[in-house]
């Protein structure tokens, strides 16, 4: 009678495996959390409040034909003999200094403010996460010499800074606007991502996966990652808010958005002088702008509520 005998898998397949199930346990943890979050915003009235006015700022800004008839940049627009009037039948908002629509300016200085926001957003979460990232899993003469680079840029605060800037490169357009303000908010970003990826790189699952043979970069993509997300979703989400506000800070200054360009900023610095005798000027603009950044703050407290377990 013969006798079977059992073959041993290679030690490489062992370790592919073991590899595979460490890498489907994280990403089933990463997955669990997310549709938890997920299921415990859609819960959330706040979050179908803010989530409603910030698709409405995003159609304001992408398609603003569908919510004005008349364009700021065609001839005849601002007619003198209008200067601040009140709000008309056809004129929902009245004249601004000009005899120039304040509707139609509102509707058409939302895509200013969306792309600045939007567009140092992105910028400030790619530079402060990849550094950020870097810095937390080197450690040592690395993470030392990135921390202190960030510490110089955090000494300048991002209004004070951005006036310090602005005041030298005068070009005054959306682009050089956002430039400027991801080159001062990016060590935020930084400080967020480097702490939580100190704090998970040395959990059970990473362990194992450096012990079964993973790569730095494939362990930093495949198993840090995906669990240091949450804290900054968060904080770009409430970084959104902040980013218009600042916009609107410097062009109010007269060192942000220039002219021919529209902006909230430039429309409240105009209507400040004449608040007494013609309020509404004001208050239409700067009305859009605090919903909007208010929006955007509360969207990100509802979020971190969601996503943060210590918060449920």
């Amino acid at each position: 009678m013969s006798e079977k005998t059992m073959e041993k898998p290679p030690a490489d397949a062992l370790t592919a495996e073991r590899e595979a199930e460490a890498e489907e346990k994280a990403a089933a943890r990463q997955a669990s959390l997310l549709k938890d979050g997920w299921a415990d915003l859609r819960k959330r009235p706040m979050f179908l409040v803010t989530a409603f006015i910030i698709v409405c700022l995003l159609a304001l800004a992408i398609m603003p034909g569908l919510f004005t008839a008349r364009s700021p940049f065609s001839d005849g627009f601002c007619q003198l003999q209008n200067s601040m009037d009140g709000p008309t039948s056809g004129h929902l908002f009245g004249f601004d200094v000009q005899g120039c629509d304040i509707y139609t300016r509102t509707v058409y200085g939302a895509r200013n403010s969306v792309v600045v926001g939007v567009v140092t957003t992105i910028a400030t979460t790619l530079i402060g996460g990849l550094v950020g990232m870097l810095a937390g899993l080197a450690g040592g003469w690395i993470d030392a010499l990135l921390s202190r680079i960030t510490e110089v840029f955090s000494g300048l605060p991002l209004i004070i800074g951005g006036l310090l800037i602005m005041s030298i490169w005068r070009t005054g357009d959306v682009w050089s606007v956002s430039v400027i303000m991801a080159i001062l908010g990016w060590p935020q970003v930084f400080r967020i991502m480097r702490g939580e990826v100190i704090s998970n790189k040395y959990n059970d699952y990473v362990m194992a996966a450096r012990a079964l043979g993973a790569g730095s970069w494939r362990m930093a993509f495949r198993h840090i990652l995906p669990n240091t997300l949450a804290p900054v979703i968060v904080i770009t989400t409430m970084n959104l808010g902040v980013y218009i506000a600042a916009e609107a800070a410097l062009s109010y200054l007269g060192i942000g958005i220039q002219y021919p360009n529209i902006s909230w900023g430039l429309m409240i610095s105009d209507a400040q002088d004449r608040f007494l005798t013609s309020p509404h000027a004001l208050l239409f603009p700067a009305g859009a702008l605090s919903i909007t950044v208010l929006a955007f703050i509360m969207l990100g407290d509802v979020v971190r509520d969601a996503f943060d377990p210590k918060m449920r």
